[in-house]
């Protein structure tokens, strides 16, 4: 369980988080969004206990990140955005160096690296880490979070410059970590990943907090399902367009609505034009749109 409670950060009087309160129950992917500058990265920084905040307390499975941050080390993963990899290494020499450090034994090493990279579907063909894509870069960054199992990881910007392949693959092994009951906590500018695999969502602004819940819970706060009705065969000359708010594309003739009364007023008026309804969709706010009605 993650509980943070009036977090403050402030930075020789500039103040990078403004009294940041949240809680996550446990195992899961927590997500934390925002405009560059938000404080996301520095939120996360905090939340893995390397670096303090100027007031307020952080607590993370019984232990007190804020007076014992190193308390928290042996249970954390952390992936920063940019991993400076030591580009004269194999792969499985860098993770070898870093399970060394946790004290894991030679042979459990070679064990856990084997099976890290089958899970990532990673063959580094004994490349060193300077020859490698950033794609099998982060792969590889990915597996050195995870060398010594940790329950809690904090990833900053998972898939940040991935191709689409890739980052798709990052947010099925995140799915599959949650499943595994790790606690995950990450920032991601990937905001449709964000929607895809989260369990709830922050949005930052300017330090601040501006809506905390489960996708489903910040569509309702942040705007009503809208819907489109597409017709078949209605006759646009005989529509107002300024009173039936319509267009017409190479699918057809479409009108949107806000609520059921605007609904039915558009298929009335559609319907007497001599159109009939082939279909209904409707569309709640993406995190995106929530983002730009934020603003900076």
């Amino acid at each position: 369980m993650i509980a943070a409670d009036h977090l403050i950060k402030r930075y020789d009087g500039f103040t990078a988080l403004d009294d940041v309160s949240f809680s996550f129950p446990g195992a899961g992917i927590f997500g934390i969004v925002g405009h560059n500058g938000a404080g996301k990265t520095t939120l996360l920084k905090i939340v893995s206990g390397l670096v303090a905040p100027t007031s307020g307390s952080l607590v993370v499975n019984g232990i007190d990140v804020v007076h014992d941050p190193v308390a928290l080390k042996e249970t954390l993963g952390y992936l920063p955005e940019e991993s400076r990899l030591y580009e004269t290494m194999t792969a499985e020499d860098y993770l070898s160096f870093f399970g060394e450090i946790y004290g894991i034994e030679k042979e459990e090493i070679v064990l856990r690296t084997r099976r890290l990279f089958a899970a990532l579907s990673l063959e580094t063909g004994g490349k060193k880490l300077g020859e490698m894509s950033k794609g099998m870069k982060r792969k590889v960054a990915i597996a050195r979070s995870l060398i010594h199992n940790p329950k809690f990881l904090v990833y900053d910007e998972p898939a940040s410059g991935l191709d689409p392949m890739t980052s798709r693959f990052i947010s099925g092994y995140l799915k599959k970590l949650k499943g595994e009951g790790r606690t995950i906590v990450l920032s991601a500018h990937n905001l449709y990943q964000v929607e895809e695999i989260c369990d709830r969502v922050m949005i930052l602004r300017r330090g601040k907090v501006m809506a905390l819940g489960t996708m489903d819970e910040l569509r309702e706060q942040f705007g009503s399902i809208t819907y489109t009705i597409w017709f078949a065969h209605p006759d646009p000359s005989r529509l107002d367009h300024h009173t039936i708010p319509y267009h017409l594309d190479e699918r057809g003739l479409a009108c949107e609505a806000g609520d059921m009364t605007e609904l039915n007023a558009c298929s009335a008026a559609i319907a007497a034009a001599g159109g009939r309804v082939e279909r209904i969709e409707s569309r709640y706010p993406s995190l995106e749109e929530m983002l730009v009605a934020i603003g900076e």
